[in-house]
């Protein structure tokens, strides 16, 4: 067993799953090349039991999985509405509205369309 101090700096911390000769992540499972509490490359050998007394949790931001996955945020841009007279509003009755469209559902589904009156603002959408 690790002496005191030894113990306590790696429960602070995640050196207990790694190798103290070569640094390689400890096997915690038994696999083709090592025993669980085993270092696949060089051997060194942790008790099961010593690991077995941690918990092992990760905290995963949106915005870390983004940079992983290559993904950079879209960024809505402000456009010049359309036009149309082919709606009635459906609370004044007036006939002018602006208009945009956006998918919103799955690539197969037609996009929604969102109007706006252009005498009492009154919004609605169109699937």
């Amino acid at each position: 067993m690790g002496s005191l101090s030894t113990m306590a700096s790696m429960e602070n911390s995640r050196d207990f799953m790694f190798c103290n000769i070569c640094g390689t992540m400890l096997s915690f499972t038994r696999t083709l090349y090592a025993e669980p509490g085993q270092c696949p490359k060089c051997k060194f050998s942790r008790p099961i039991k010593e690991l077995s007394k941690y918990k092992i949790s990760y905290t995963v931001s949106k915005e870390d999985i983004q940079r992983e996955l290559g993904i950079s945020k879209i960024k809505e841009e402000k456009t010049e509405l359309a036009k149309t007279d082919m709606k009635k509003c459906e609370k004044c009755g007036h006939n002018e509205h602006t208009y945009f469209s956006r998918q919103m559902r799955s690539a197969d589904e037609g996009a929604t369309t969102f109007y706006t009156c252009t005498k009492c603002n009154n919004s609605f959408s169109e699937n």
